[in-house]
């Protein structure tokens, strides 16, 4: 069985909103539902962030840029978000109990039954909670490619892929993302999501993900697994540097690097990136 009591820690924020979307309210009762859950999870794969409980810590609303999606929800008709590698779905639950409503939220992830077991986790079905969600390869090009927009917005109610989103998008969130893949495979990723933002200014990809302050290649656990980690020069040079994703000075690349302490086995301190880019 998996052990991994050390993690389940929850500060104030987490736990509101996990009784909240659960709607249970006793801890016991919540932690014993919670370690079920997640036990189905690692078996699914066994994800790092499945063992340390990051599918029920709050991601989104740690970063400075939340005040401005919420507001984008809100305030621009018909805005729609992207989260990108949701897993659980846990941010953005939160995001739609804030306010960006939850029929404008696309969901994606390359495992189903990570959405299918958040809805067991949060006791939501897709009626409660009608986000649209597709699952697929971010690098598989039938399912994410560069391409030029539809002329007519497409039904997201029928969508098997993010394609017909492309120039789109008013938000796209990537929580714990970018960390899986390689330098060039983060590059790839970057455009192929620049690709589908709205060409309206403030439109806005945000995220956060492991970086140290001068990039480098980590091995996180015993298992062999490398984590490409960005610093926030490089990251701000990927977007809006010679030869980045977007044309120079046309938007603004925000980060915020947070020093989380002794994270893994290994005992050395890792880091957490949150930023934004942010259409000009």
């Amino acid at each position: 069985m998996l052990k991994s009591d050390q993690y389940y820690v929850l500060d104030a924020e987490d736990l509101a909103s996990l009784r909240t979307q659960t709607g249970i309210q006793d801890e016991g009762v919540l932690k014993t539902h919670t370690f079920a859950v997640q036990q189905k999870a690692y078996k699914i794969y066994p994800y790092p962030c499945i063992r340390m409980f990051a599918f029920i810590k709050l991601q989104i609303t740690r970063n400075p840029a939340y005040g401005h999606v919420l507001e984008l929800g809100r305030a621009v008709p018909g805005a729609l978000l992207l989260d990108i590698g949701c897993a659980f779905g846990n941010d953005v639950r939160k995001i739609s109990s804030d306010g960006f409503p939850a029929q404008n939220i696309i969901a994606t992830d390359l495992r189903q039954e990570f959405w299918e077991l958040g809805h067991e986790l949060f006791r939501s079905t897709h009626a409660s909670f009608p986000a649209t969600f597709i699952a697929g390869d971010a690098f598989d090009p039938d399912f994410l490619s560069p391409q030029a927009p539809l002329a007519e917005m497409p039904d997201l109610h029928t969508l098997k892929s993010l394609n017909p989103l492309h120039g789109r998008l008013s938000a796209i969130h990537c929580a714990s993302f970018f960390h899986l893949f390689s330098e060039a495979q983060q590059l790839d990723l970057a455009k192929k999501l620049a690709g589908l933002l709205s060409p309206h200014a403030g439109s806005t990809i945000f995220g956060n993900h492991g970086a140290y302050p001068e990039k480098k290649i980590i091995e996180p656990d015993s298992e062999g697994w490398e984590m490409f980690c960005h610093s926030p020069e490089s990251w701000r040079e990927m977007w809006d540097g010679p030869g980045g994703v977007f044309e120079r000075g046309s938007v603004e690349v925000q980060t915020d690097l947070r020093n989380m302490g002794p994270v893994f086995d290994d005992g050395v301190d890792f880091y957490m990136m949150f930023w934004s880019v942010k259409r000009l």
